[in-house]
């Protein structure tokens, strides 16, 4: 259960942060080893340009929406840069939640109560995932899911949270549509809103249509829209800063 497909808030602008300064502080005062080595490995900084940021595609499938009562269920990642994706380091994991699945969520991932019966805690992986997260600027479609559902695993399993920097490709499509609710006339005529879904949203820059809904495929398609987004509205010289939240 995605963000993309199942929000589409407004976000705010960007303010500009540095992540430097923040992963240093947090490298300092976190007691959990996995997370220091994961803060010490350190963020580019905000002027860094797009085409010399290390990116990596993240995207989980949920028990639901609201990362206080719900669980990941499964993990996709894929590194990239401004030319190329890398699928050859592509990652998935299917991880068991502490609570049990509902049908709910079934329906919408597909993910069974049999595929995660022998499947590993997320702590069980969580060295493989830092890992492929150290370093990295992560992007994601819809911020509300990623990074405040593994600050709220880590917490409830390590006593400690995570922070790091992340591209919202949904925003960057509100920003480039803020005016997606049609007038009072366009609705009189049945105009609908404009979506900014992950696959409404790959439409508009004409790629290709993925099924939603498995973690890293739907991590793919961010990294392919992130890839357009920034050909059609942004430069590979654009410093990384202006994007990230």
């Amino acid at each position: 259960m995605s963000g993309p497909d199942n929000a589409n808030p407004t976000p705010e602008r960007p303010a500009m942060i540095d992540w430097p300064a923040r992963f240093r502080l947090l490298a300092d005062t976190t007691n959990d080893p996995r997370l220091k080595r994961f803060y010490e490995t350190g963020c580019v900084t905000p002027d860094t340009a797009l085409a010399d940021t290390p990116l990596v595609a993240l995207d989980f499938e949920t028990t639901g929406l609201d990362p206080n009562r719900h669980s990941i269920v499964s993990v996709g990642l894929i590194p990239l840069d401004t030319r190329r994706i890398r699928c050859n380091a592509a990652q998935h994991w299917v991880v068991r939640p502490p609570l049990p699945l509902h049908q709910s969520s079934v329906t919408i991932h597909g993910i069974t109560h049999t595929d995660i019966d022998q499947a590993p805690d997320l702590t069980e992986v969580l060295d493989e995932l830092l890992d492929a997260l150290a370093g990295k600027v992560v992007v994601v479609h819809h911020r509300g899911i990623e990074r405040p559902f593994l600050d709220v695993a880590l917490r409830w399993r390590l006593k400690e949270g995570i922070e790091f920097p992340v591209i919202d490709t949904m925003a960057i499509e509100a920003d480039v549509h803020p005016n997606r609710q049609p007038t009072w006339f366009g609705r009189l005529r049945g105009q609908e809103p404009l979506s900014i879904r992950l696959g409404d949203s790959r439409l508009r820059y004409g790629l290709p249509h993925y099924p939603p809904h498995h973690a890293l495929t739907d991590a793919l398609a961010s990294a392919e829209l992130l890839q357009a987004q920034i050909q059609h509205h942004f430069s590979p010289d654009t410093p990384v800063g202006q994007l990230w939240y």
